[in-house]
């Protein structure tokens, strides 16, 4: 633990003026980040009797060895620096809402020709109109079905799609008049895309024109004994108005509002989220926090509305933002919500009528949602520290390793040799911080050789840095435009990145930070390999392990007998975790190397080929085996591809040696060429590392 007064700035090198500042640990990790009105004040409230500061925040100062920060002109702009640098970070130290998971929104995909209407999660892609979120992709599915009756827009996949143009058929849905067909040309895309943005309409909260629309439709076709087609526009008024029943009106006027509440005691807090389209509940959602620093109810608030509004896009902020307790001050925080939407945001407090109703709901929710999270939360937070206990104790550590990185070596035959490095803190894995290898010295299957090599590199790499950091740190010395910039002790970027070495983006690269613990996936002869590349090195303060798979034995350096746990040990089953994920990660890249060498084109070598044009010319014959036998002339045929170029690709394919054909082990008969690198793939049962 360091003491805070070692490197506390004096009071007159702090400006008196709004920043954001940054604390980092001794390895030069962000391990917090905040924002102030005024640097100078924030800044000392750190630097008092440790005994006064809340116990987070007393371990967050001590933890750190330098602060450091960047004066802005406004708080707007400290506002959206603040965010930028924990979602670059992630510092350990700030609050993060954990979101259980990735919650569906309804989607309509108007950047495509024939628009689609899907269940999407994740990031958000440009041109696509979400409704949502909703708690289950069911309740999606469920509408979307109602509505189809009404607005037969395309739902299939770009496959299926394409599958029923050729074939001139369309899907069942088509048959059953789900879907207007625009695979076979029923509708023109003119019409599709018309009736793609009606049902977007819809959604948006426009219902009650469209519906008396529908019903004088109704009416017309009914006085002229047109009466099928009165059947079924009154079918579709009642398919329109069970999919508006679904979610029930709670605020009147159509209103577009997100109303945030939070249930809080001393350690967490749980925040849930109501959004309310066009007067009615479109999606819920919620998240936990630990609250690392002592945060009040204004504080969590301000910190949601980042985490809810940061990513998103402008149109989801809503033009109503109601919260139980108003950002102080709520003037640069408001600024910034209506930069984002672009238009006027109202945040405030409901203080009477349908409005505070909803928001006792919402309350209410957070409360469960709290009192749920902590049943199932005290067990986990036990359950890992008891873990990580029983591994220091079993491998007697000085101290808990609350780093832990795993290393394993996949190959298939000896063939595309490769190594993952997975990482976990605090129990949990971080998979920022995970890196693949490509094994360089040596050809051919050789797992110990691998590992001592993949050790080797890792922390070679880290010494390296840490000497450049440290050059770079004693060429720059302490000058004034060390004080500007806030970094105490030792120097800093004034952009606010870190010293040293850095990655092609001008990012600090974060591949630096040393484990307590190095876990091998193997037994004695990998353990050995691994504790030889760090003696090689220098590096005596990392620990090392192997797990052998057959019994789950764990094997320290140097000791004959392996070390048994318990099959019941929290500890051990931390280990066949980190084990099993370093397994996966480098299984994954294994296969997508092999993958590529498998599928590679003597297309590929053309000089001056693009991708585009490769597509072009597969497209154009049909296979590669058609364009071997092509004329110059032919060649030539396809758009974009001149003379010149159709004379390289024919003398690059007659010089490319033919392949031997494939043959399917189970029948005998030879495969054809298109068909040649699926079937040349050797059984991945048993053989497979």
């Amino acid at each position: 633990m360091a003491d805070p007064s070692s490197y506390r700035p004096k009071p007159g090198q702090i400006p008196d003026s709004p920043g954001v500042y940054k604390f980092r640990d001794e390895h030069r990790r962000v391990i917090y980040v905040g924002k102030a009105k005024s640097l100078r004040q924030r800044l000392s409230n750190y630097f008092q009797d440790l005994a006064n500061l809340h116990p987070r925040t007393r371990t967050m100062v001590t933890t750190a060895a330098s602060v450091e920060w960047t004066v802005v002109s406004t708080e707007v702009e400290a506002l959206q620096l603040e965010y930028t640098w924990i979602k670059e970070f992630d510092p350990r130290f700030n609050v993060k809402y954990r979101d259980d998971k990735s919650y569906p929104y309804l989607a309509v995909t108007l950047n495509e020709e024939f628009p689609r209407v899907q269940v999407m999660r994740g990031a958000k892609k440009k041109g696509v109109r979400y409704f949502g979120p909703y708690g289950h992709a069911w309740a999606i599915r469920e509408t979307v079905d109602l509505m189809l009756r009404v607005f037969p827009v395309r739902t299939c996949s770009a496959g299926v799609f394409k599958r029923s143009a050729q074939i001139g058929r369309p899907c069942l849905l088509g048959y059953i008049g789900k879907c207007s067909a625009p695979c076979v040309e029923r509708v023109s895309a003119e019409e599709h895309r018309e009736l793609a943005e009606e049902f977007c309409d819809f959604m948006a909260g426009r219902t009650g024109a469209y519906i008396r629309r529908l019903e004088r439709l109704m009416a017309e076709a009914a006085e002229e004994m047109e009466y099928e087609r009165a059947a079924r526009l009154r079918d579709d008024i009642e398919a329109l108005k069970r999919a508006m029943e679904k979610s029930a009106v709670v605020l009147a006027d159509a209103t577009d509002a997100d109303l945030i509440a939070l249930a809080e005691d001393e350690l967490e807090a749980a925040v849930q989220i109501f959004h309310v389209r066009g007067g009615r509940i479109r999606g819920q959602r919620g998240w936990v926090t630990d609250k690392v620093e002592n945060v009040d109810t204004a504080a969590l608030v301000e910190h949601a509305l980042q985490q809810l509004y940061g990513e998103e896009r402008g149109d989801a902020v809503p033009k109503e933002v109601l919260v139980p307790a108003l950002p102080d001050p709520v003037e640069p925080v408001q600024q910034w919500l209506t930069e984002r939407r672009g238009s006027n945001v109202s945040l405030r407090i409901p203080q009477r009528g349908d409005k505070k109703d909803l928001m006792a709901t919402v309350q209410r929710n957070a409360q469960q949602a709290l009192a749920l999270h902590k049943t199932k939360r005290a067990s986990d937070l036990t359950t890992r520290s008891r873990a990580l206990e029983e591994i220091a104790e079993a491998l007697e550590l000085d101290s808990v390793p609350l780093r832990i990185e795993c290393f394993d070596i996949s190959h298939l035959q000896g063939e595309d040799v490769v190594a993952s490095m997975v990482v976990f803190e605090d129990g949990l894995a971080r998979k920022s911080e995970y890196r693949r290898f490509q094994i360089r010295s040596f050809e051919g299957q050789d797992d110990v050789r691998s590992m001592h090599e993949v050790i080797s590199r890792r922390f070679k790499r880290y010494l390296q840095e840490k000497q450049k950091t440290g050059e770079w740190e004693e060429k720059t010395g302490p000058d004034a435009a060390d004080l500007v910039s806030g970094a105490v002790p030792g120097p800093a970027d004034p952009s606010g990145a870190a010293p040293g070495p850095k990655d092609e983006e001008g990012r600090p690269k974060r591949f630096a930070y040393p484990p307590q613990l190095v876990v091998v996936d193997g037994g004695r002869p990998q353990v050995a390999a691994a504790q030889r590349a760090l003696e090689e090195l220098g590096i005596d303060d990392v620990a090392v392990c192997g797990l052998a798979k057959r019994l789950e034995e764990v094997w320290v350096p140097g000791e004959e007998d392996p070390v048994v746990l318990p099959r019941t040990s929290e500890g051990l089953y931390i280990l066949q975790r980190v084990r099993d994920e370093a397994h996966r990660f480098a299984i994954a890249y294994q296969r997508n190397k092999r993958g590529k060498r498998l599928t590679a084109s003597p297309l590929d070598t053309v000089p001056g080929l693009g991708e585009s044009r490769r597509q072009a010319l597969l497209k154009h014959f049909g296979s590669l085996k058609k364009l071997k036998g092509a004329t110059i002339e032919e060649i030539c045929e396809v758009p974009g591809v001149g003379r010149k170029t159709a004379e390289t690709v024919a003398a690059t394919l007659a010089q490319a040696a033919p392949a031997a054909p494939a043959v399917n082990t189970a029948t005998g008969e030879i495969i054809e060429d298109e068909e040649a690198p699926q079937a040349a793939l050797p059984s991945e049962q048993g053989q497979e590392r």
